[in-house]
C-alpha cells in the first residue's frame, strides 16, 4: 500500500482568486478534484446520529467528510483498483491525519475497500450541497479528540469563554467537542471564525 501523501488539490476552470486558494487551502468546487487517502467506518455508528442530523445507515452510499457542504455530491475514483462510486457527503470526517474522506460500509464495498481498510482516491465534486441552511439549530464542532484529557482541556476552555458545550462520540474513539451558537447557520459561521484561532479545524454544523 502506498505511503500516504499531503492530500493534493486540482481545480480546473476557476477564476484566478480560486487558484490561488488552491495553492494554499483545500478549496474543493464543482468540477473540482482532490486526491488522499480514503477510509470507511461502519458499526458501531451504524444507527446513530451523522453530523448532518441524519442517521447513519452503513449500507448507504454516503461519506463524512471535513469541510464540504452537507448535501454534496462525490464520485469517488480508487486510484488503486480503478472502481468508482458516487455518495453524499452527511458526516463530519475523517479525525485521522493524513486521510481525506470516510466512506460508509456500503460505498466501501462498491470499491472493495472493506478488506484494505485505506485506499488512495480522486474525489470528484459532482453537486454541491446547501449545507442544511434551514435547519433550525446550529452549533461549532472545534474538534474531534482521541486523548480524554484533551478533550477535558478543550471543555473547560469554552465553558471558561461563557460557551455551553457539548460532548458526542465520533468514529474511530474519538469525541467530538461542540459548542451551542445562535443566530442560525450565519451565527454559528461567525461563532466558528472567533473560534479558528484556538481551534483551526472549527466548523459548523446543524445540531443532533
Amino acid at each position: 500500500m502506498s505511503v500516504p501523501r499531503k492530500s493534493r488539490l486540482a481545480c480546473s476552470g476557476l477564476a484566478a482568486a480560486l487558484l490561488a486558494a488552491c495553492a494554499s487551502a483545500p478549496v474543493v468546487v464543482p468540477g473540482g478534484s482532490e486526491e488522499g487517502v480514503a477510509s470507511w467506518y461502519g458499526e458501531p455508528y451504524h444507527g446513530r446520529p451523522t453530523a448532518s442530523g441524519t442517521i447513519y445507515d452503513q449500507r448507504g452510499l454516503t461519506a463524512a467528510h471535513r469541510t464540504l457542504p452537507f448535501g454534496t455530491r462525490l464520485r469517488v475514483h480508487d486510484l488503486e483498483n480503478g472502481r468508482r462510486v458516487d455518495v453524499l457527503v452527511n458526516d463530519r470526517g475523517p479525525f485521522v491525519a493524513g486521510r481525506i474522506l470516510d466512506l460508509s460500509r456500503g460505498a466501501a464495498e462498491e470499491i472493495d475497500l472493506v478488506a484494505r481498510g485505506v485506499t488512495r482516491v480522486r474525489l470528484e465534486v459532482l453537486a454541491m450541497g446547501d449545507g442544511m441552511p434551514a435547519a433550525p439549530c446550529w452549533e461549532v464542532q472545534v474538534g474531534a479528540f482521541a486523548v480524554q484529557d484533551n478533550v477535558a482541556r478543550a471543555r473547560e476552555r469554552l465553558r471558561a469563554r461563557g460557551l455551553e458545550v457539548r460532548l458526542l462520540p465520533a468514529s474511530g474513539g474519538l469525541t467530538r467537542v461542540r459548542v451551542a451558537a445562535s443566530g442560525g447557520r450565519a451565527g454559528a459561521r461567525e461563532l466558528a471564525r472567533d473560534l479558528a484561532g484556538d481551534y483551526p479545524g472549527a466548523v459548523p454544523v446543524p445540531c443532533l
